[in-house]
């Protein structure tokens, strides 16, 4: 009797995984709003050099009559005709009040760096990290870095907790990642400065991790076979839903701080109930702890009405259904194991292309919201709600094709409506923004393919593991994203370039991949090499 058949003993999918399952999707909602939180924390307003410290006209940059003429003799005008961002006349010039002259007389020389600060433009951000720390001009790169920091955090999470989590298991692991994400995050809503905000989102970043790969374990590794495609929608879907609820949720909050706080508060409550989670039998017979094994099969019986049945499972039963399990426990594992062997060295490659590009290019897209020359609450809600019939259509695809072809599919697709958009003039910004968002569509599927593709490739005895490897990738493609966009000073489709072969490359490399449709979870690296 292999593990999958002593799953369907106890229920399949009964009572006990749809709660799990529904409980475990929570936090991956929530997850979401802080991976795309600095879209709105680190808004960057409109804005201008106060005219002098503390002046009336500093109030409010929108222009009124009776500041409309102070303006124009103390800020000069960019090449739109616009107040420059960054520079102020050093005296005021007062010759720009005859009509009948020119910004031109603007050199160098006149102008000075905004020494008194700035005035922001409040209608759409009333604040952010941006405006209360003045991370505009000289300083702008920083709200980069502190984005980067953060997936820098993720990084070192997937690592770190990855690792730990085939070690001592999942549920303790993601019980002490909701804890840490909610005291980290709830106490970056409070920093007193920009060091120690990155620091705090550094450690929220590390704690995404832990939250994210072992709510995909938990769920997984519960899941019969026939139901895993089902599960790794509805946890997709639960990221989508979290970028929804993030743009109403900043909509309604506008300062930075308490939507910061609004979306780490919760996770102390998921802290409290994940005290209710059953522990993965799979990672309990990996260990060699058959009684735990059977302690937990006979919970989950239980829940789901399947008591009687349960009865009958003894450690005998286990012992003589569960060999390589076992066996598997008597040998350590390590991050080695990776490429070790031929089979799982081809997976771990492959993968490390797919997380990725698809890390990479999604990030390239995502947090650069404010560039689309629309809402960017409205943008944010039309890039979730594209995940909904992508992730539909992806489902649909790997049940009846399979997880390699979809995988494949969705990034060749990705780079192709990116790639498409070197060819679009920038006065069509419709079209534009909808190769764009086809494009992210794209993309989340890939992502919500690569999480459940990556649990049943790998066995389970290095399955948290490879998730980690696979996490510590797609970091890194989230912390190289931002810099893409300083290629544009060189050539201005340079980026689309990047963002669009990236994910045609790992396409090609997805196609190399062993199919995992309808067949059961490997438990050792043996199976895997036998398949």
């Amino acid at each position: 009797m292999t593990f999958a058949e002593l799953l369907d003993q106890v229920g399949g999918m009964g009572r006990f995984q749809v709660i799990q399952v529904a409980l475990l999707s929570i936090p991956l909602l929530l997850n979401a709003c802080h991976n795309l939180l600095q879209n709105f924390t680190a808004g960057v307003p409109g804005h201008r050099c106060l005219i002098a410290a503390n002046h009336t006209c500093d109030a409010n940059v929108t222009r009124d009559l009776d500041c409309e003429g102070l303006l124009r003799v103390s800020i000069p005008l960019d090449g739109n005709w616009q107040p420059e961002k960054c520079l102020r006349f050093i005296t005021a010039q007062w010759q720009l009040l005859d009509s009948n002259a020119t910004a031109g007389n603007r050199s160098k020389g006149d102008t000075e760096p905004c020494t008194d600060g700035w005035a922001y433009n409040r209608s759409v951000f009333t604040n952010t990290i941006v405006t209360e720390w003045d991370l505009v001009c000289d300083s702008r790169t920083l709200k980069q870095l502190a984005q980067s920091i953060y997936m820098a955090g993720v990084l070192v999470g997937a690592v770190v907790y990855g690792g730990l989590s085939d070690k001592f298991g999942r549920k303790w692991l993601l019980i002490w990642s909701c804890l840490q994400m909610a005291v980290a995050g709830s106490c970056a809503a409070f920093s007193p400065g920009f060091p120690a905000y990155c620091i705090f989102r550094f450690l929220t970043g590390m704690a995404l991790s832990g939250i994210g790969l072992n709510c995909v374990s938990l769920s997984v590794e519960w899941t019969p076979t026939e139901m895993r495609a089902a599960v790794g929608m509805l946890t997709g879907y639960s990221y989508t839903l979290g970028q929804l609820l993030l743009a109403g949720m900043a909509y309604a909050i506008r300062d930075w701080r308490w939507l910061q706080l609004a979306v780490s508060l919760p996770f102390f409550a998921f802290f409290l109930y994940g005290w209710w989670f059953t522990e993965s039998a799979r990672w309990h017979a990996t260990a060699g702890k058959l009684e735990q094994v059977l302690k937990e099969l006979q919970r989950v019986a239980r829940i789901n009405g399947q008591k009687e049945e349960g009865d009958k499972l003894s450690l005998e039963v286990l012992r003589a259904s569960l060999q390589k399990e076992i066996s598997s426990a008597k040998s350590s594992h390590t991050v080695v194991d990776l490429v070790r062997t031929q089979t799982v060295r081809r997976i771990s490659c492959c993968l490390c292309f797919v997380w990725f590009a698809t890390s990479f290019s999604y990030y390239g897209l995502a947090m650069d919201l404010q560039n689309f020359g629309v809402s960017i609450y409205l943008i944010q809600v039309i890039f979730g709600a594209v995940d909904i019939p992508a992730k539909l259509i992806g489902f649909l695809v790997i049940s009846f094709l399979g997880l390699r072809i979809t995988q494949a599919t969705s990034l060749i697709l990705a780079g192709l409506s990116i790639l498409a958009n070197i060819f679009v003039p920038p006065e069509l910004q419709t079209l534009r923004t909808a190769f764009a968002v086809f494009g992210k569509g794209c993309l989340a599927t890939s992502f919500s393919c690569v999480f459940l593709y990556t649990g049943e490739l790998y066995p389970t005895v290095i399955r948290q593991t490879g998730m980690g490897l696979g996490n510590t990738l797609a970091r890194m493609g989230g912390i190289v994203a931002p810099l893409v966009h300083m290629t544009r000073e060189y050539l201005p489709s340079l980026p689309l370039i990047i963002y669009g072969a990236t994910p045609i490359l790992s396409g090609i490399a997805a196609c190399f991949l062993p199919e995992t449709r309808d067949v059961p979870l490997p438990d050792t690296i043996a199976d895997v090499e036998s398949q």
